[in-house]
């Protein structure tokens, strides 16, 4: 059985409400993820955790689509001091601003894992405020790279196991790659990928028009994936335990006698013309000027530029910790920790 803590541990839950219902619904054949859920994925992650131990759990309200059902589902009484499962004490305004609110509390609140439910842009808003804190990556998104499809009973039993100390991060938690953006004094991380376009107005942010896309840079790029890695996977897959990413230099494909066809969203494969690609080492600054456009990060366009405009992109290697739930589950198997027989004094 899970080895039990001397002092109390904390697990957040992130679900982003807007996850899943971009305009990609609207460009693409992708469905929509139901806020419901995403609610009984909550409920499902709470039984995993209390299953390993865990009692003090934080999760992130909202307007009402998904803390409601939660909270109706689990028969909470409003009493935040009660012990259990309880909302974060927060101003809610559906915005951005709420996962960055609710990421400070819970790292404030000594959260020793967080469970995350969303795409790339809600995982990488909380990796900009999660500091060392790791993260469990759930999909809940259109075009995710990062976060996981996984069943959230399995998730939370992992998380749990790794926030209470039973499986040491050595055997369960990963370090991930994330790329450094840098325009014109305004500095911004990606998760996946870096992607300049040729779009002049952040508008509806989601990128799915590939002759707008001039450069392409990525932290890691399956060959199976799908999103705007995609087309860096079909020149070279580079896993998300390498050292380097990849560049790729993008052009019309009348313009140059490479191209691939990528999975650009769901229900929509692409031809993309290539100029050429090389390897991302870390650290290592790639400075472009001389052009106007958009900067899209991980998927959703973010920064308009011009041709004044200095734009440099870096590959750190030392971006957010998350669970592996295979080599967390593994490593409990393997030393018994899940195990129990009749008459154990544990």
């Amino acid at each position: 059985m899970p080895a039990k803590s001397s002092r109390p541990t904390v697990v957040g839950i992130i679900a982003n409400p807007a996850s899943g219902r971009d305009i990609r619904r609207l460009t693409s054949r992708a469905s929509v993820f139901p806020n419901a859920e995403k609610a009984s994925m909550i409920v499902r992650a709470i039984a995993g955790l209390e299953a390993a131990g865990v009692r003090d759990v934080l999760v992130m309200p909202d307007n009402g689509s998904i803390s409601g059902i939660v909270f109706r589902a689990l028969g909470l009484s409003g009493d935040q001091t009660a012990a259990g499962p309880r909302f974060v004490d927060m101003p809610v305004d559906g915005s951005a601003a709420d996962t960055l609110r609710a990421t400070e509390h819970m790292c404030e609140a000594g959260a020793t894992a967080l469970i995350v439910l969303g795409g790339d842009g809600t995982h990488r808003a909380v990796a900009a405020r999660c500091g060392k804190v790791p993260l469990l990556a759930l999909s809940t998104g259109t075009n995710n790279a990062f976060p996981e499809m996984r069943e959230a009973t399995v998730a939370g039993l992992a998380a749990g196991l790794v926030a209470s100390g039973a499986v040491p991060p050595a055997a369960g938690v990963r370090q991930n790659k994330l790329l450094r953006v840098s325009c014109d004094g305004r500095d911004d991380i990606a998760l996946v990928d870096v992607c300049v376009t040729a779009h002049p107005y952040v508008g509806s942010r989601a990128v799915w028009d590939c002759a707008q896309v001039e450069d392409l840079f990525v932290t890691f790029a399956g060959a199976d994936g799908i999103g705007l890695s995609a087309i860096a996977g079909q020149l070279e897959p580079v896993s998300r335990a390498a050292l380097h990413g990849l560049h790729v230099r993008c052009a019309l494909p009348a313009q140059t006698p490479r191209r691939v066809l990528a999975a650009i969203a769901p229900g929509l494969v692409a031809e993309v013309g290539v100029r050429d690609y090389s390897r991302l080492m870390p650290h290592v600054r790639t400075v472009l000027t001389g052009r106007s456009g958009t900067i899209a990060l991980d998927g959703e366009r973010e920064i308009e530029f011009d041709a004044a405009s200095h734009i440099e992109v870096r590959l750190d290697p030392h971006g957010p910790l998350t669970i592996d739930v295979a080599a967390t589950l593994t490593y409990a198997a393997q030393h018994r920790l899940l195990r129990g027989y009749i008459g154990d004094a544990a």
